[in-house]
């Protein structure tokens, strides 16, 4: 097998650019070959095992299958996560949301992440902010298990606990935070005949379709939440779907937030919002 011969493999379901990737990125993550190394066709030296390893990734990924689940790891921001299929695949659009929120919150001392997956917020807000104590939340047990090992392997403190915001009642306690985030399931079901079919094989549900009926339901409990336990002049960050981002925006302003701020993801895209409590 050489390079030119993988990447050809992938052109039947990937564009020629993202093929090329999807193979430099598999020799380079799983048999540490560098782009000298394949230009020098180092490919073609591999392993009997080796090869039919790659075989293996190649036929995985020809089913279109992602990456990040095959290899169990994805790139954020300037970290490298584990992931599987029970969480959902940190996008490089909320790593800008990291961003933001980072150059806001210099002086956070309390931060909470709301339906954490991977944990990739939680962690790089711990990170990039370690005079501030994280805390994050999900429901789902395999998601609660794959963030408590990307916390440990990074090397940062995060309390990582299992609660539903759609079940208020459940969430005792009287802390107050700083920062609320949260990119809460948002995709429609009837949205599923424009989505990538790898995105529906693979990902899971959970972590993606909000009901049709109330497509903002998560956003409104989170709302909720953060109105009663935001210190005054706390911020809430959300992850959007663009198609509901306004509606969002009208239910911040209805419970009282001021100060609502949308940003574009670097597609262009009405991605993120931020609200203040006063």
């Amino acid at each position: 097998m050489t390079y030119e011969t993988l990447c050809q493999r992938l052109t039947t379901c990937y564009e020629v650019g993202e093929a090329k990737a999807l193979v430099r990125w598999v020799l380079d993550v799983r048999f540490g070959l560098s782009l000298t190394d394949i230009i020098c066709g180092k490919v073609t030296q591999l392993s009997a095992d080796d090869q039919a390893e790659l075989e293996k990734i190649m036929q995985r990924l020809e089913k279109g299958e992602p990456v990040q689940y095959i290899l169990g790891v994805a790139d954020f921001a300037t970290r490298q996560f584990h992931v599987a299929p029970g969480v959902l695949i940190p996008r490089p659009e909320t790593a800008e949301l990291c961003g933001w929120i980072v150059s806001e919150s210099k002086h956070a001392k309390q931060l909470l992440d709301i339906g954490t997956g991977s944990g990739c917020i939680a962690i790089t807000l711990a990170a990039e902010l370690p005079r501030a104590q994280v805390s994050a939340w999900d429901i789902s047990d395999d998601a609660l298990r794959i963030a408590h090992e990307n916390a440990t392997r990074q090397g940062v403190n995060v309390t990582i606990e299992k609660h539903n915001i759609l079940d208020a009642n459940a969430i005792l306690g009287q802390t107050t935070y700083d920062i609320i985030v949260s990119n809460p399931p948002y995709i429609k079901p009837s949205e599923r005949d424009g989505m990538a079919q790898n995105v529906l094989d693979y990902e899971p549900a959970i972590a993606l379709f909000a009901p049709d009926d109330n497509p903002i339901i998560f956003y409104q409990r989170i709302a909720d939440f953060a109105w009663q336990h935001l210190t005054k002049g706390g911020k809430l960050f959300f992850e959007l779907n663009p198609l509901t981002a306004e509606a969002v925006g009208e239910y911040l302003h209805q419970l009282g937030f001021s100060g609502i701020e949308y940003r574009q993801d670097l597609y262009g895209k009405q991605r993120f919002l931020k609200a203040t409590k006063k």
